[in-house]
């Protein structure tokens, strides 16, 4: 297949990797100026993954969506709105879009699927989610994710193209509990790393069982299956997020109780307060994400924070 991938990040080059070694012509679009994309232009690397010589890039948005049947979008989530803007004016007619990113929009809340279908209303989109660091897979480390999206016909097409002995693709049937899983695991990885910057570790499998009963309840109030909580895009996302040492969100929050610096996106931090809209707009109490705001927005002492969290007084069982 002809596959467009836009965003030349750490997993928009991986995608870009991955799918030209299954065989796809894949085309890598990146802006104008951008660094990433000028450094894999002319070294075919970015220190993870090497680029084979097959994978052709762009700066133009409008050659990237002519070039691919399919769009592989992979960018930060508050950058996406105004993507869209920009992308929307292309022809999209006969293409299907999958989007690869996990977070939800600050201002509003909104999933990224209802912001694609704001601007490209009838383009059928899906989302790739589910555990995996680029780390893991570049050394041949299996993993499972999800594709999912309203058409099982564009399921079915991307898990045919996609799937690999590297990546085995399970089917998604709840298109927002898995959208809303896969953002607000990136909360919880926070607070985990907020739990290791303050040697509190163990306290990792309360925030695992709180976390995951807590999304399930904002999932169903929402509109979708609670039951989705529990799979690949939330709590089976946890063991990439919540323990691994190549997480950006838990890293952060350990970083950040620690009073040290943190150069790279933390896509969580948005994320909570995106979710904190959906907890009052759902009549859904959200702790976690309640506890996440306080300390990074809100300045208040994280150890105070997570021991009112979690050593409170003795109740039932979440």
């Amino acid at each position: 297949m002809q596959i467009t991938v836009i965003g030349c990040g750490r997993w928009g080059s991986f995608l870009a990797w991955y799918l030209d070694g299954l065989g796809h012509t894949v085309t890598l679009y990146g802006r104008k100026g951008s660094a990433r994309l000028e450094q894999l232009k002319n070294t075919r690397s970015n220190g993870m993954v090497t680029l084979s010589g097959k994978v052709g890039f762009t700066t133009s948005l409008t050659a990237a969506a002519a070039m691919g049947e399919i769009l592989v979008i992979s960018i930060g989530a508050q950058s996406f709105r105004a993507l869209m803007r920009e992308l929307s004016r292309e022809k999209l007619d006969g293409k299907s879009v999958v989007l690869c990113m996990k977070g939800l929009e600050a201002a509003t809340g909104k999933r990224l699927t209802e912001i694609f279908e704001e601007y490209a209303p009838g383009i059928p989109v899906a989302i790739w989610v589910g555990p995996g660091h680029v780390q893991d897979f570049i050394r041949g480390i299996p993993n499972c994710m999800v594709i999912d999206s309203k058409s099982m016909e564009v399921k079915k097409r991307l898990v045919g193209a996609f799937s690999s002995g590297l990546i085995r693709f399970y089917y998604g049937d709840d298109l927002l509990g898995n959208e809303i899983g896969a953002a607000s695991k990136n909360v919880v990885g926070i607070a985990a790393g907020m739990l290791d910057g303050l040697d509190k570790t163990a306290l990792k499998g309360a925030l695992m069982s709180r976390g995951t009963r807590e999304i399930a309840r904002l999932i169903k109030a929402m509109g979708g299956n609670e039951i989705t909580a529990y799979g690949l895009a939330h709590l089976g996302d946890y063991e990439a997020t919540v323990f691994s040492p190549y997480s950006r969100n838990r890293k952060f929050g350990e970083l950040f109780v620690r009073g040290e610096p943190y150069g790279e996106l933390a896509e969580g931090v948005a994320t909570t307060g995106a979710l904190l809209k959906l907890g009052e707009k759902y009549g859904v109490d959200l702790p976690i994400s309640k506890a996440v705001d306080s300390v990074v927005r809100g300045g208040r002492d994280p150890n105070q924070v997570l021991s009112d969290l979690f050593l409170r007084s003795i109740k039932m069982e979440f």
